[in-house]
């Protein structure tokens, strides 16, 4: 009988671990969802945009590059800006006006489709839209993701920010085929009218789920929190390389070696990266974000070699599925570390700072790139962006022994103090004598002179 009864309460342990976790990750999904919604409209435009500037208004590729680029670069310059509305005025405020602001460029963009008539009015529109989009984009990504840490807590960092990559990738790949097949089948301002819908599809859906408190607390200045997350922004704009690189290249790189069907390495690099996501984002809380990111950058280092080596479409294939797996964990374990070194009423600020990290890998990954196939044609470009991942790999080894070394000067200067040795260190170090020391002269001893016990 008693045999029965563990047995019975074991069970129903299992049964309720089994719910908090399907809770979570309800919860999770929930706020994933506006994510989604945003770059769902992203993707819309996507494929169409080139073509519609190229071919439908007359401009030269060059503009067509700029149409797609003006967006990036305002989520660039936004990114910060939201984390810190994020922190003042609240996650949920900051995502709701993203979603209505990701509505507005879709009127934008419909209104562009209407004046393709009179070509420099509609660009110029289209160029409004764009804009629009990239500050929409910051907002809702940078305040979806806050929110999502603030509905089950930040030990649960790492997989709210892998799902909010499901979400967005997600997003991008279904939203792009589907943006071609409304512009073939009915026209570009049917673009506009799906993306004002699914915005405000998204701001429902906002405005149902239940907000967050706002964190007290002082603000950090910007440089501060710029500092204290730039060297996790610097490692994962490296790993970056190879990302931007790869989207930006393949079908080229394809097309330069006479091989088709460049389109299965993207998608085989997608799937690699979303099913790594689904998989393996537990393995940061249980290892780490540090060990994590490292072996990360190192399968994608890996993929990249193997792009560089390739000589058939199978070797090229391979190594963009290497790729996308490894580069799948590298955002959220180094962001799990970036916003643990900043206070609570600050982590929107950093996660957005964190963020632009990757707009701007993904911003000059291309050009540099391009330097290179110009100089030594298409396969060296995967060699710099494998140098690129190891450089990364390099940088959080030498982060992570440095986070070591504060509790052995403690741990040294103790015993040094046992000695009778006055020694200096650190604040960190000092702090942990003095309470150590604190703590010794509270504790009644029937030996006065003896050292304080660590």
């Amino acid at each position: 009988m008693p045999c029965v009864h563990l047995s019975s309460k074991a069970h129903h342990f299992d049964m309720l671990t089994f719910q908090q976790n399907r809770n979570r990750t309800l919860r999770i999904i929930s706020t994933s969802v506006l994510i989604f919604a945003c770059y769902f409209t992203i993707g819309l435009q996507l494929a169409v945009v080139p073509g519609f500037v190229h071919l439908q208004l007359g401009y030269n590729a060059v503009l067509a590059g700029l149409a797609i680029s003006a967006q990036y670069v305002a989520t660039l310059l936004s990114r910060p800006i939201a984390g810190r509305m994020g922190d003042s005025v609240g996650a949920r405020h900051t995502t709701c006006s993203g979603l209505l602001v990701c509505a507005a460029s879709g009127i934008f963009f419909l209104l562009s489709a209407y004046l393709k008539g009179y070509p420099l009015a509609s660009f110029c529109v289209l160029l409004l839209s764009r804009l629009i989009l990239g500050f929409g984009e910051s907002w809702v990504a940078t305040g979806a993701t806050i929110w999502g840490i603030g509905r089950v807590g930040a030990d649960y960092t790492a997989q709210v920010i892998s799902w909010s990559g499901i979400a967005s990738y997600g997003a991008l790949a279904v939203g792009a085929p589907f943006g071609v097949w409304l512009e073939n089948n009915l026209n570009v301002g049917a673009i506009g009218v799906v993306s004002v819908v699914v915005a405000l599809g998204g701001f429902l859906w906002a405005s149902a789920i239940g907000a967050i408190p706002i964190r007290p607390g002082k603000d950090l200045a910007f440089r501060q929190v710029l500092g204290k997350v730039f060297p996790y922004g610097l490692s994962l704009a490296l790993g970056g390389v190879g990302f931007g690189t790869i989207a930006s290249f393949i079908t080229l790189y394809y097309a330069n070696r006479h091989w088709q069907n460049a389109g299965l390495s993207l998608s085989l690099f997608a799937i690699s990266f979303v099913v790594a996501r689904l998989l393996f984002a537990n393995t940061i809380s249980k290892w780490g974000g540090y060990r994590v990111a490292i072996v990360s950058l190192a399968f994608e280092c890996s993929g990249l070699i193997l792009l560089w080596l390739a000589s058939v479409p199978a070797m090229a294939e391979a190594g963009a599925s290497l790729a996308g797996f490894g580069f799948s964990l590298v955002f959220p374990a180094l962001g799990v570390e970036a916003v643990r070194n900043v206070p609570t009423r600050n982590r929107g600020t950093a996660l957005g700072v964190y963020t632009a990290f990757v707009d701007l890998s993904l911003g000059i990954s291309g050009p540099m790139a391009g330097v290179i196939v110009f100089a030594l044609g298409y396969p060296p470009i995967f060699l710099f962006a494998a140098a690129m991942a190891g450089s990364s790999i390099a940088l959080l080894i030498t982060l992570y022994r440095k986070r070591a070394e504060p509790s052995k000067i403690a741990a040294a200067i103790l015993t040094l103090k046992r000695d009778g040795i006055s020694f200096a260190a650190d604040g960190r170090a000092r702090s942990t004598l003095a309470a150590h020391q604190a703590k010794a002269e509270r504790r009644p001893s029937s030996d006065s002179s003896s050292p304080p016990t660590p």
